[in-house]
């Protein structure tokens, strides 16, 4: 058997190992555990199942031995702590969570266990997944692996962090407003938003319900679609999921015919774009159209009104869903309490970090009356004509292309302390989820600052293996 000194970046060559007898499960999972120790540095994870994975590992080369094994045997995954586990701790990096154990395990999680998978550990992320830095955390904030100065997105940071220093080979996310693929582009990976009720929600801790969706992080896009693959399908536990065939994306049909292929011009128009990622994309665009694609300009004339509108919708569902954090059944508890009501207002209040009670006190706001029209029923209007308009999009286009990000990764602090500016990091990506279509970040290149660009492909919904097709084609 061959000592690990590097860790597998890919699925593929990691099973071809196992199943040649070159390495071990148990061998994989203590380098990573090695490598996690390495760089603990950067506050990628905030629990390490250690003797579990250990044990885990222990059994699953046993399956392989016997001949009898999952489709996912040997891959080791990091799970972000907003996803239950049952007997597990989850918070979503809060304290009104802190030392919470779950009672069940989340469908998404417990498919990937079925099929052999290795959970390593509980990844840090933005508290109830409100963030763009992974900077709004009672752990502290996640550092970019290419440069710790630099935050690591979020608010799924954790789960790009450690795929990207090889803590694990995979990670789950979660992607609201596009805290799947920011991060993803920020750490030079690739990120998944699947269309939204494409993959179950049930056992994962609701930030905004209409907009949430689980998602892979990963080195490549094969790996991506394996797991979108597992993860996929209708759960009785979720009424929301879609019952709609999944398809085997992990075959990736390779089809090289030409793509249609439109891009919003106000994007690569927009005054806040870096020159650089903007030229970069131009280069892309160019390219794809030497090899035969037909990439054409479109305008979108909603782009200004993408952001509020987001952040009325998902501050409102906010608001509704974190009302059940009260002190009472579950969860931390203020010792400073003479009565019912101070019991939820100090437990609450000493319970929520500072960006999450903006968010709670917004969204009760655009939900109070006189109010609820003015701003929350008037954003569901402006949403659905959003949708539409996207949807007429893909009338006429396989996809739409756009910058992630419209800069790479930012120091840390830079923008914590001004949540506006950091709420316009989800210009380019929370289009898909204002309208439910599948997207994806793709490493473009690396910004002569040394950090990476990605470029964001959107597809029509349930499309997923038409776009992993065609991203698995371009990144090549």
């Amino acid at each position: 058997m061959n000592t690990i000194t590097t860790p597998f970046r890919s699925y593929c060559s990691l099973k071809k190992a196992l199943i040649s007898g070159d390495v071990t499960c148990v061998s994989i999972v203590q380098n990573y555990l090695d490598r996690i120790q390495e760089r603990i540095d950067i506050n990628a994870f905030v629990e390490v199942y250690h003797d579990e994975v250990l044990a885990n590992a222990k059994k699953v080369d046993e399956k392989i031995s016997s001949g009898k094994y999952g489709k996912l045997a040997g891959m080791v995954i990091g799970i972000k702590d907003n996803l239950c586990y049952q007997n597990h701790k989850v918070s979503a990096a809060s304290k009104i969570l802190n030392d919470f154990e779950s009672l069940y395990t989340a469908t998404s999680l417990q498919r990937l266990i079925d099929e052999d998978a290795l959970i390593i550990g509980r990844l840090n992320c933005d508290e109830f997944a409100m963030g763009s830095g992974n900077e709004n955390t009672m752990y502290g904030p996640v550092k970019n692996p290419l440069n710790v100065f630099k935050v690591a997105g979020g608010s799924s940071g954790g789960s790009a962090a450690a795929v990207t220093a090889g803590l694990c080979l995979t990670a789950l996310g979660s992607d609201t407003g596009g805290s799947i693929r920011q991060p993803a582009a920020f750490c030079g990976i690739v990120g998944l938003k699947p269309t939204y009720s494409r993959v179950s929600r049930h056992g994962l801790i609701a930030y905004a319900s209409s907009f949430d969706q689980i998602g892979p992080l990963a080195n490549n896009v094969k790996d991506a679609s394996l797991i979108l693959e597992v993860i996929s399908g209708k759960d009785e536990f979720d009424s929301t999921v879609s019952s709609k065939k999944v398809d085997q994306y992990s075959a990736l049909d390779i089809n090289v015919k030409p793509k249609k292929i439109a891009y919003i011009k106000e994007c690569l128009e927009s005054n806040g774009l870096d020159a650089e990622i903007k030229q970069l994309i131009i280069s892309k665009i160019d390219d794809l159209k030497l090899k035969g694609n037909i990439v054409e300009p479109v305008s979108f004339p909603y782009l200004d009104l993408l952001v509020p509108t987001y952040y009325v919708i998902s501050t409102a569902e906010a608001s509704s869903n974190l009302a059940r954090y009260d002190g009472v059944h579950y969860g931390y508890r203020s010792e400073n309490i003479t009565d019912l009501e101070s019991s939820y207002i100090n437990s609450r209040s000493e319970g929520f970090g500072e960006e999450v009670k903006r968010r709670i006190m917004l969204g009760t706001f655009v939900l109070s009356a006189g109010y609820h029209d003015a701003f929350f029923t008037k954003a569901q209007k402006i949403r659905r004509l959003i949708k539409q308009k996207t949807d007429e999009l893909f009338l006429n286009y396989d996809f739409v292309i756009s910058p992630t990000t419209p800069h790479t990764a930012f120091d840390i602090g830079e923008k914590y302390k001004d949540p506006t500016v950091m709420y316009l990091e989800d210009i380019f990506t929370v289009q898909a989820n204002l309208s439910g279509n599948p997207a994806i970040s793709l490493p473009l290149a690396n910004h002569s600052n040394g950090m990476p660009i990605g470029l964001h492909i959107m597809a029509n919904h349930f499309k997923e293996a038409e776009l992993l097709s065609f991203s698995s084609i371009i990144s090549k």
